[in-house]
């Protein structure tokens, strides 16, 4: 009795040795196992946010994105007064919609399409925006980023009008089905107008009517010498 008795120890003790032992050896060291991430990505952002005058009085309000060029990286929001509705804001201009402008850190060299929607998630929980009529707009770097978030964030923008930019005319795609004003000068000498022509025409392609190609850069959008299409 007492032999068996010793005999069940030692299994025992071999048991809780080798069962760890197995499992370890069970999982595979080389190929490919399922695996899963659940991290948060931080966005720090500085930005411009002017409100209309009479926003209390309404349940929601239109919201324009502006995204300023390269020029206007850093971390001092002066910088992003120098263009755009920034400047108008700046020199006493009041828009019937909320306008946000974002700077662009120096790091970056260019707008981040998910850092920017991050900025309008905020946006839109913090302050009364009618999601229907978001738009973005911005000039050279800045139409850059407007292609690429419209990519990004396709069924978000009621309109897009990049300026002086350009992007990738596979991506149109994704938001063939948002209206488009797009502006650029034909001496353009930073950024080609071949740029904004590619996009352009790639949408037309796809079936979009909804796309206007406008001679000339933010100056002849701001000073109101354009009228709608």
């Amino acid at each position: 009795m007492k032999k068996l008795t010793l005999k069940i120890a030692i299994l025992l003790v071999g048991a809780a040795v080798l069962v760890p032992f197995m499992a370890s050896a069970a999982e595979p060291t080389t190929g490919q196992k399922p695996c899963e991430l659940d991290r948060t990505i931080k966005v720090q952002m500085k930005y411009l946010l002017a409100l209309p005058k009479d926003y209390d009085e309404k349940e929601s309000w239109p919201l324009l994105l502006f995204l300023h060029g390269a020029g206007e990286r850093g971390d001092n929001l002066d910088l992003v007064k120098m263009h755009g509705p920034p400047k108008l804001i700046e020199a006493g201009k009041d828009f019937p919609f909320i306008v946000v402008s974002p700077q662009c850190p120096t790091g970056n060299r260019g707008w981040q399409a998910h850092e920017l929607s991050a900025l309008l998630d905020d946006i839109t929980e913090k302050y009364k925006v009618d999601k229907d009529r978001i738009f973005v707009t911005g000039l050279s770097m800045g139409g850059y980023g407007t292609w690429s978030l419209a990519a990004f964030s396709p069924d978000r923008f009621a309109a897009l009008v990049p300026i002086c930019g350009g992007g990738d005319p596979n991506t149109v795609r994704r938001f063939a089905h948002v209206a488009v004003w797009v502006f650029h000068g034909a001496k353009d000498t930073a950024v080609p107008l071949e740029r904004s022509e590619q996009m352009v025409e790639a949408l037309k392609g796809r079936g979009q009517r909804q796309v206007h190609g406008v001679p000339g850069g933010w100056p002849r959008l701001v000073d109101g010498s354009l009228q709608q299409p």
